[in-house]
């Protein structure tokens, strides 16, 4: 998808030039509510949005959104990731692709999507800014031929999640190759058979950290072997550490807890 962002024709010019580029996209992103789309200079500050964008940015108009970050636009949890992938995108001149994560829904309501954000150059290879999109994670698509035989795939990842995930042991169970199951999984989920066990630990802790169990516990019962580990995943996808989620939920929780 990040492909169909960028021709060829436009790596060679300038922001503004690209600006005018993607504005000629704009009613079509317009007409996708389910897809966020936005370009950003290279302080990560938004000079192209869609509606989608900023009506989850609470703003009636576009424009207003304009010249901010998403540390500006978007409540910290989720804002502060954001400009740090933005930031990394124009640092590192790298390429974040699929990114599981948190977005807000309609609604401002937390939801997961997937995140590509891809650097724009100009004619000398400099990193003039960023273009990305988000889309949300849809419906599974029942209507695929292997949907049932994926469905038995993802039932055993939903009730294993906590052991290491073994391809090979997916293609036995539903008589497919590896390079199917990824295929045809993407199609059907909208996800990797990984991203689906990412998605499906991060889940589950997020309900168990309303519980009492300790931080480590937790980990552990999610499939982590590394209590740091745990953490870091967690904050890269959610936003915040498993302590600060946490608070959020019990106040009174201290982030002393191991």
């Amino acid at each position: 998808m990040p492909d169909l962002l960028l021709p060829a024709a436009i790596e060679n010019t300038t922001l503004p030039q690209m600006v005018a580029h993607f504005s000629l996209l704009e009613p079509l992103f317009d007409a996708m509510p389910d897809v966020v789309f936005f370009v950003k200079d290279h302080e990560a500050r938004y000079v192209i949005v869609n509606t989608t964008l900023a009506a989850r940015c609470g703003y009636k108009d576009r424009r207003a959104l304009l010249g901010k970050t998403a540390a500006e636009a978007f409540p910290s949890r989720f804002g502060r990731i954001y400009t740090e992938q933005d930031e990394a995108v124009v640092r590192d001149n790298s390429r974040l692709i699929d990114q599981l994560e948190l977005h807000l829904y309609p609604g401002r309501q937390p939801g997961w999507c997937l995140t590509s954000k891809v650097p724009l150059h100009d004619a000398q290879g400099r990193v003039l800014g960023v273009a990305g999109i988000s889309r949300d994670l849809q419906a599974a698509e029942g209507t695929h031929p292997a949907y049932q035989r994926l469905a038995i795939a993802a039932k055993y990842i939903q009730d294993n999640y906590a052991q290491p995930l073994k391809l090979s042991n997916l293609a036995t169970l539903i008589d497919m190759s590896v390079a199917q199951i990824e295929r045809y999984f993407h199609k059907v989920f909208h996800l990797t058979p990984r991203q689906m066990l990412l998605k499906t630990r991060l889940d589950a802790a997020s309900e168990l950290l309303a519980s009492d169990s300790s931080i480590t516990e937790i980990a552990t019962r999610c499939g982590y072997n590394d209590h740091s580990a745990f953490t870091r995943q967690f904050k890269a996808t959610v936003g915040l550490t498993p302590s600060q989620y946490r608070a959020l939920l019990h106040p009174q929780a201290t982030s002393s807890e191991q």
